[in-house]
Protein backbone atom coordinates (compact mmCIF):
# COMPACT_ATOMS: atom_id res chain seq x y z
CA UNK A 1 0.00 0.00 0.00
CA UNK A 2 1.40 3.20 -1.00
CA UNK A 3 2.21 6.02 1.24
CA UNK A 4 0.15 8.69 -0.89
CA UNK A 5 -3.33 9.90 0.80
CA UNK A 6 -6.14 7.62 -1.18
CA UNK A 7 -9.89 8.87 -1.30
CA UNK A 8 -12.82 6.18 -0.25
CA UNK A 9 -14.18 5.60 -3.45
CA UNK A 10 -10.42 4.81 -5.15
CA UNK A 11 -9.92 2.66 -1.98
CA UNK A 12 -12.60 0.18 -2.95
CA UNK A 13 -10.33 -0.65 -5.77
CA UNK A 14 -7.93 -2.07 -4.05
CA UNK A 15 -7.77 -5.50 -2.50
CA UNK A 16 -8.48 -4.51 0.91
CA UNK A 17 -11.50 -2.61 -0.61
CA UNK A 18 -12.74 -5.13 -2.34
CA UNK A 19 -12.64 -7.44 0.26
CA UNK A 20 -14.84 -4.83 2.69
CA UNK A 21 -17.19 -4.04 -0.83
CA UNK A 22 -18.27 -7.73 -1.36
CA UNK A 23 -19.01 -8.09 2.79
CA UNK A 24 -21.01 -4.96 2.29
CA UNK A 25 -22.77 -6.07 -0.41
CA UNK A 26 -24.10 -9.05 1.20
CA UNK A 27 -25.34 -7.60 4.28
CA UNK A 28 -26.92 -4.76 2.24
CA UNK A 29 -28.45 -7.83 -0.30
CA UNK A 30 -29.77 -10.13 3.18
CA UNK A 31 -31.04 -6.70 5.11
CA UNK A 32 -32.99 -4.69 3.08
CA UNK A 33 -35.22 -7.88 1.02
CA UNK A 34 -37.61 -7.17 3.58
CA UNK A 35 -38.15 -3.92 4.38
CA UNK A 36 -41.36 -3.00 2.12
CA UNK A 37 -42.74 0.56 0.90
CA UNK A 38 -43.11 2.59 -1.79
CA UNK A 39 -39.52 4.74 -2.17
CA UNK A 40 -36.51 4.26 -1.02
CA UNK A 41 -32.93 5.73 -1.31
CA UNK A 42 -29.42 5.66 -1.73
CA UNK A 43 -27.07 8.27 -0.55
CA UNK A 44 -23.71 8.01 -2.48
CA UNK A 45 -21.41 5.12 -3.24
CA UNK A 46 -22.11 3.86 -6.76
CA UNK A 47 -20.34 1.04 -6.69
CA UNK A 48 -22.20 -0.65 -4.03
CA UNK A 49 -25.71 -1.65 -5.47
CA UNK A 50 -27.74 -1.07 -1.74
CA UNK A 51 -31.17 -1.37 -2.97
CA UNK A 52 -30.52 -3.96 -5.73
CA UNK A 53 -32.33 -6.88 -3.55
CA UNK A 54 -35.22 -4.27 -2.34
CA UNK A 55 -38.44 -4.86 -4.20
CA UNK A 56 -39.94 -1.20 -3.35
CA UNK A 57 -41.52 0.32 -7.02
CA UNK A 58 -39.40 3.63 -6.81
CA UNK A 59 -35.79 3.19 -5.63
CA UNK A 60 -32.91 6.27 -6.13
CA UNK A 61 -29.66 7.07 -6.01
CA UNK A 62 -28.39 9.91 -5.29
CA UNK A 63 -24.30 11.76 -5.63
CA UNK A 64 -23.43 14.62 -4.30
CA UNK A 65 -20.12 16.73 -4.16
CA UNK A 66 -16.97 15.27 -5.43
CA UNK A 67 -19.01 11.85 -6.08
CA UNK A 68 -21.02 13.18 -8.93
CA UNK A 69 -17.81 13.38 -10.92
CA UNK A 70 -16.96 9.64 -10.49
CA UNK A 71 -17.62 7.41 -13.65
CA UNK A 72 -21.10 5.00 -12.67
CA UNK A 73 -21.18 1.85 -14.55
CA UNK A 74 -23.17 -0.32 -11.92
CA UNK A 75 -26.63 1.73 -11.72
CA UNK A 76 -27.89 4.80 -13.01
CA UNK A 77 -27.59 8.24 -10.68
CA UNK A 78 -31.10 9.62 -10.16
CA UNK A 79 -30.39 12.82 -8.67
CA UNK A 80 -27.65 15.19 -7.70
CA UNK A 81 -28.02 16.07 -3.69
CA UNK A 82 -25.92 16.14 -0.54
CA UNK A 83 -27.32 14.52 2.67
CA UNK A 84 -27.34 17.35 4.66
CA UNK A 85 -29.73 18.99 2.32
CA UNK A 86 -32.09 16.54 0.69
CA UNK A 87 -35.09 17.44 -1.80
CA UNK A 88 -37.74 15.31 -0.35
CA UNK A 89 -40.48 16.22 1.79
CA UNK A 90 -40.70 15.19 5.42
CA UNK A 91 -41.93 11.81 6.06
CA UNK A 92 -41.94 10.79 1.92
CA UNK A 93 -39.03 8.22 2.25
CA UNK A 94 -39.66 4.64 3.64
CA UNK A 95 -35.79 3.52 3.43
CA UNK A 96 -32.70 5.23 2.92
CA UNK A 97 -29.21 3.19 2.11
CA UNK A 98 -26.15 5.16 3.50
CA UNK A 99 -23.30 2.97 2.86
CA UNK A 100 -19.71 5.18 3.87
CA UNK A 101 -22.17 8.43 3.39
CA UNK A 102 -21.31 9.71 7.58
CA UNK A 103 -17.62 9.23 6.55
CA UNK A 104 -18.00 11.54 3.56
CA UNK A 105 -19.98 14.09 5.46
CA UNK A 106 -19.12 17.14 6.04
CA UNK A 107 -21.70 17.28 8.78
CA UNK A 108 -22.59 13.39 10.12
CA UNK A 109 -24.76 14.93 12.63
CA UNK A 110 -26.84 17.19 10.33
CA UNK A 111 -27.20 14.49 7.50
CA UNK A 112 -28.79 12.13 10.26
CA UNK A 113 -30.90 15.03 11.41
CA UNK A 114 -32.10 15.22 7.64
CA UNK A 115 -32.66 10.93 7.16
CA UNK A 116 -35.16 11.27 10.20
CA UNK A 117 -37.07 13.96 8.49
CA UNK A 118 -37.27 12.70 5.03
CA UNK A 119 -38.33 9.03 6.60
CA UNK A 120 -41.52 7.99 7.43
CA UNK A 121 -42.70 6.74 11.27
CA UNK A 122 -41.44 2.76 10.78
CA UNK A 123 -38.92 4.03 7.85
CA UNK A 124 -35.43 2.47 8.36
CA UNK A 125 -31.91 3.51 7.63
CA UNK A 126 -29.26 1.32 6.97
CA UNK A 127 -25.91 2.70 7.54
CA UNK A 128 -22.37 1.16 6.84
CA UNK A 129 -19.16 2.34 7.86
CA UNK A 130 -15.30 1.43 8.78
CA UNK A 131 -15.01 0.19 12.37
CA UNK A 132 -11.84 2.48 14.00
CA UNK A 133 -12.11 -0.20 16.62
CA UNK A 134 -10.55 -3.36 14.70
CA UNK A 135 -6.88 -4.53 13.59
CA UNK A 136 -7.30 -1.90 10.24
CA UNK A 137 -7.61 0.74 12.67
CA UNK A 138 -5.03 -0.30 14.88
CA UNK A 139 -2.99 0.07 12.03
CA UNK A 140 -4.13 3.21 10.76
CA UNK A 141 -3.83 4.72 13.97
CA UNK A 142 -0.18 2.83 14.22
CA UNK A 143 0.75 4.66 10.80
CA UNK A 144 -0.58 8.25 12.11
CA UNK A 145 0.97 8.38 14.99
CA UNK A 146 4.43 7.75 13.07
CA UNK A 147 3.72 10.20 10.45
CA UNK A 148 3.36 12.50 13.17
CA UNK A 149 6.64 11.84 15.00
CA UNK A 150 8.28 11.80 11.51
CA UNK A 151 8.82 8.42 11.61
CA UNK A 152 7.08 8.23 7.67
CA UNK A 153 3.75 5.52 8.26
CA UNK A 154 1.95 4.42 5.63
CA UNK A 155 -1.97 4.90 6.16
CA UNK A 156 -4.11 1.72 5.47
CA UNK A 157 -7.65 3.04 4.91
CA UNK A 158 -8.79 5.68 3.10
CA UNK A 159 -8.66 9.91 4.15
CA UNK A 160 -11.93 10.82 4.96
CA UNK A 161 -13.12 13.26 7.22
CA UNK A 162 -13.76 10.81 9.92
CA UNK A 163 -14.35 7.02 10.97
CA UNK A 164 -17.37 7.09 12.97
CA UNK A 165 -17.00 4.28 15.93
CA UNK A 166 -20.46 1.81 16.24
CA UNK A 167 -21.14 2.99 19.83
CA UNK A 168 -20.71 6.89 18.67
CA UNK A 169 -23.16 6.02 16.17
CA UNK A 170 -25.39 4.38 18.40
CA UNK A 171 -25.64 7.07 20.72
CA UNK A 172 -26.50 9.72 17.79
CA UNK A 173 -29.57 7.58 16.34
CA UNK A 174 -30.95 7.09 19.85
CA UNK A 175 -30.57 11.03 20.47
CA UNK A 176 -32.99 11.44 17.40
CA UNK A 177 -35.43 9.13 17.90
CA UNK A 178 -34.21 6.33 16.09
CA UNK A 179 -34.40 2.43 17.34
CA UNK A 180 -31.56 0.13 16.66
CA UNK A 181 -32.77 -2.80 15.12
CA UNK A 182 -29.14 -4.86 14.22
CA UNK A 183 -25.46 -4.73 13.77
CA UNK A 184 -23.42 -6.22 12.07
CA UNK A 185 -19.88 -6.68 12.07
CA UNK A 186 -17.54 -8.39 9.41
CA UNK A 187 -14.01 -8.44 7.80
CA UNK A 188 -11.57 -9.55 9.90
CA UNK A 189 -8.47 -10.43 8.40
CA UNK A 190 -5.45 -8.49 9.33
CA UNK A 191 -4.11 -5.33 7.45
CA UNK A 192 -2.55 -6.70 4.41
CA UNK A 193 -2.13 -4.95 1.41
CA UNK A 194 -1.98 -7.80 -0.97
CA UNK A 195 -4.73 -9.91 -2.62
CA UNK A 196 -2.74 -13.39 -1.63
CA UNK A 197 -2.42 -12.30 2.44
CA UNK A 198 -6.05 -11.80 2.57
CA UNK A 199 -6.89 -14.66 0.48
CA UNK A 200 -4.51 -16.42 2.86
CA UNK A 201 -5.87 -15.21 6.20
CA UNK A 202 -9.68 -16.21 4.91
CA UNK A 203 -10.26 -18.49 8.25
CA UNK A 204 -10.43 -15.66 10.06
CA UNK A 205 -13.33 -14.21 9.38
CA UNK A 206 -14.84 -17.22 10.85
CA UNK A 207 -12.99 -16.95 13.81
CA UNK A 208 -13.46 -13.38 14.46
CA UNK A 209 -17.47 -13.31 14.26
CA UNK A 210 -17.40 -16.31 17.12
CA UNK A 211 -14.18 -14.96 19.60
CA UNK A 212 -14.11 -11.09 18.94
CA UNK A 213 -17.32 -9.73 16.70
CA UNK A 214 -17.43 -6.15 17.45
CA UNK A 215 -13.96 -5.62 16.38
CA UNK A 216 -14.37 -6.55 12.82
CA UNK A 217 -13.20 -3.88 10.05
CA UNK A 218 -16.76 -3.00 8.99
CA UNK A 219 -20.12 -2.59 10.06
CA UNK A 220 -23.75 -1.99 8.87
CA UNK A 221 -26.36 -1.20 11.30
CA UNK A 222 -30.05 -1.09 11.00
CA UNK A 223 -32.35 1.62 12.48
CA UNK A 224 -35.86 2.48 12.62
CA UNK A 225 -37.68 6.18 12.83
CA UNK A 226 -39.90 5.63 15.88
CA UNK A 227 -42.30 8.72 16.66
CA UNK A 228 -43.23 9.36 20.12
CA UNK A 229 -46.91 9.21 21.02
CA UNK A 230 -48.09 7.35 17.62
CA UNK A 231 -50.30 4.36 17.60
CA UNK A 232 -52.02 2.23 14.47
CA UNK A 233 -55.61 2.91 14.67
CA UNK A 234 -57.58 -0.10 13.68
CA UNK A 235 -60.45 0.09 11.46
CA UNK A 236 -63.97 1.43 12.93
CA UNK A 237 -65.52 -2.02 12.38
CA UNK A 238 -63.19 -3.23 14.62
CA UNK A 239 -63.83 -1.55 17.26
CA UNK A 240 -67.68 -1.44 17.11
CA UNK A 241 -69.24 -2.67 20.48
CA UNK A 242 -71.45 -5.59 19.60
CA UNK A 243 -75.18 -5.59 20.37
CA UNK A 244 -76.30 -6.92 23.59
CA UNK A 245 -79.60 -8.52 23.73
CA UNK A 246 -81.71 -6.25 25.25
CA UNK A 247 -83.69 -7.46 28.54
CA UNK A 248 -87.50 -7.86 28.67
CA UNK A 249 -89.31 -7.67 31.83
CA UNK A 250 -92.37 -10.10 32.10
CA UNK A 251 -95.19 -9.73 34.24
CA UNK A 252 -96.67 -12.57 35.78
CA UNK A 253 -100.11 -13.07 36.91
CA UNK A 254 -100.44 -14.85 40.30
Amino acid sequence: MSGEIIGLHHWFATPPGRYLLAWEQERYDELVADIFGYHALQLGMPGLQGLRANRMPHRWLALGGEEAELPVDAQPVSLLAEAVALPFSEASLDLVAMPHTLELSIDPHAALREVYRVLMPEGRVVISGLNPWSLWGLRQWRAHLYQRLGGGGRSYLPDVGEFITPGRLRDWLRLLGFELESISFGCYRPAAASERWLQQYGWMDGLGARWWPILGAGYVIVAAKRVQGMRLLEPSWRKAPKAAAAQVQVARRH
